[in-house]
């Protein structure tokens, strides 16, 4: 099949095939020895010049304005952009200006790899340079950049547009440097949280992606096929069940950043790979793993912002231990003025009815308070806040309340009118667990798509004896979206899930 190609690209691949005619190499195999980067030069210059008499540096061309015999480039490397200086008797000392006139002047475009050495300076105009000594192209672009004019003074595109970003998160990356700085807050972000645990003695564990049975959350599993064991497989949807074998094993804290896997809608908060830290610590409750939360999270954002106080669109969230906390039926009843305590399933269809909350005959009593909750409570939650003790419909993995007949020992965070985490005081009673799952295995058969199905060897599991467990899932990609003041999900995922790309035949 032929390639069509634009008319800068077809020029492009002509300076390709000029270069190798005239010796240069497009993409040399040596390596190119760096000593300095731009960040480092534009902090320390000029009050610490040694260093910097004699430096090396690689990046992309981002613009250059060509002036006769001399030049100035702007240079992107991984950590930033910084002037060049680029003079033809500097870098062709000898009677051949090739390397010059030809290679610089004609050959060389936009977005490519170049690595040069020099020394700093700073021009009449105040801006830190680099005047070049030596240039040698590293990598010829055969693709333009999204830019409005591409030689001279170079002016880029709003490369804006979502579902090009998400595609192309290359070029992203490369016009976009605010885009960096997120998935390196991203990082910071999971470091923080491991530094944290680690500091703990927690154990850093993994656990199967590829699982005979899905289980420790409600929702759609990916469904594959093995092969050489001939039988079906399924992607994880989480990792509870595993890392609570584990503490029945005799490990008093494990905790692992999985990658979970959901056959669900796609939105702005949802993708269908995504990644989830949790942790399981032996002999604590709910309300032990409440204060942890806190304070892990009140210093993951002092460790990303160096406060509390995190700007996330029009909201100043602040992430300051005590977070307020409220009861499911309280905030319910704040949000709606109705007390659904001890409400029969027909009466909260009534209730979900007349305020308008679109429920549908799959749904048992624990999903339309669910989305009782979801449609006029959580919105409304902007700063942190913990929501706790769920009716035990909506949770068959967590411990019955040990004074609330009905409710069990849960909480989620909602932070930004969305959940960051769920955590139980772990049901560990076998005899209680199978009764749980069975009802699970019910609600499938009403239709429900997302029940749990039964594990029987978690439960051989627990029947060894679990010891009182705390537990805790807490999304990766929502906190990072909210420390990262991002708006999509989308925006905090290098290569976020996209439907089938429309290719021009």
């Amino acid at each position: 099949m032929s390639i069509i190609l634009s008319e800068q690209e077809k020029i492009r691949r002509d300076s390709l095939n000029e270069l190798i005619k005239i010796g240069i190499l497009p993409y040399p195999p040596e390596t190119f020895e760096i000593t300095a980067q731009a960040v480092d030069i534009r902090q320390r210059f000029p009050e610490d010049p040694v260093p910097f008499q004699n430096v090396s540096i690689a990046g992309r061309i981002m613009s250059r304005r060509i002036m006769g015999a001399a030049s100035f480039v702007e240079l992107l490397d991984s950590s930033g952009r910084i002037q060049l200086y680029v003079k033809r008797d500097d870098i062709c000392p000898g009677e051949d200006k090739t390397l010059y006139n030809t290679v610089f002047k004609k050959l060389l475009d936009i977005g490519d790899f170049i690595g040069v050495t020099g020394f700093v300076f700073i021009t009449q105009m105040g801006e830190i340079t680099i005047h070049v000594t030596s240039l040698k192209l590293l990598s010829k672009s055969l693709r333009p950049l999204p830019i409005v004019k591409e030689k001279d003074d170079t002016v880029f595109d709003a490369f804006l547009d979502p579902e090009q970003r998400y595609r192309q998160r290359y070029v992203d990356l490369i016009v976009n440097p605010d885009v960096r700085d997120v998935f390196k807050k991203r990082t910071m972000l999971v470091n923080s949280m491991r530094s944290f645990l680690n500091a703990k003695d927690y154990l850093e564990v993994e656990t199967p992606i590829l699982q005979p049975l899905y289980g420790g959350a409600a929702a759609r599993p990916f469904t594959t096929y093995h092969n050489t064991l001939d039988v079906t497989l399924y992607l994880r949807i989480a990792n509870e069940l595993y890392l609570k074998r584990l503490i029945v094993g005799g490990y008093d804290g494990v905790y692992e950043f999985s990658k979970d896997f959901r056959n669900e809608g796609m939105d702005r908060f949802h993708n269908p790979e995504f990644t989830q830290m949790e942790l399981y610590v032996a002999y604590k409750d709910y309300e032990w793993m409440m204060n942890l939360v806190e304070e892990m999270v009140e210093k993951i954002a002092i460790d990303l912002h160096g406060t509390t106080q995190v700007q996330v669109g029009e909201n100043l969230i602040d992430f300051k231990r005590p977070w307020k906390r409220f009861t499911m039926y309280e905030v319910i009843h704040h949000f709606t003025g109705i007390d659904i305590a001890g409400k029969s399933e027909q009466e909260l269809v009534s209730i979900a009815k007349n305020l308008n909350v679109p429920i549908d005959p799959t749904m048992a009593k624990g999903k339309i308070i669910d989305q009782i909750f979801g449609e006029l409570c959580e919105p409304k939650l902007i700063q942190p806040t913990f929501i706790t003790d769920y009716p035990v419909e909506m949770s068959p993995l967590a411990k019955k309340h040990r004074s609330k007949e009905g409710l069990v020992e849960r909480f989620e965070a909602i932070c930004n009118s969305k959940e960051i985490c769920n955590a139980f005081s772990e049901l560990n009673d076998p005899i209680d667990q199978r009764e749980r799952f069975e009802a699970q295995l019910e609600l499938g058969k009403r239709g429900d798509t997302e029940s749990m199905v039964l594990d029987e060897d978690f439960l051989r599991a627990l029947e060894f004896g679990m010891p009182p467990t705390a537990g805790l899932g807490i999304g990766i990609d929502r906190l990072a979206m909210i420390m990262t003041n991002s708006v999509s999900i989308q925006d905090v995922l290098f290569f976020p899930q996209m439907r089938p790309e429309k290719r021009s035949t």
